[in-house]
């Protein structure tokens, strides 16, 4: 049984986000937050 929160969110796959970069930097009000591939794979956002 799928997550109903799932099919509601809107989903962008991280490929299309990072374009093949390790890091990409977010604009939030403001404020940079950077989000980055660990070397494991997973993802780090951090202020």
């Amino acid at each position: 049984m799928g997550s109903v929160t799932a099919k509601l969110m809107r989903t962008i796959v991280s490929a299309a986000v990072f374009k093949g970069e390790r890091e990409v930097g977010i604009d939030h009000h403001g404020e940079i937050y950077r989000l980055r591939i660990t070397r494991q794979g997973k993802l780090i956002l951090t202020k």
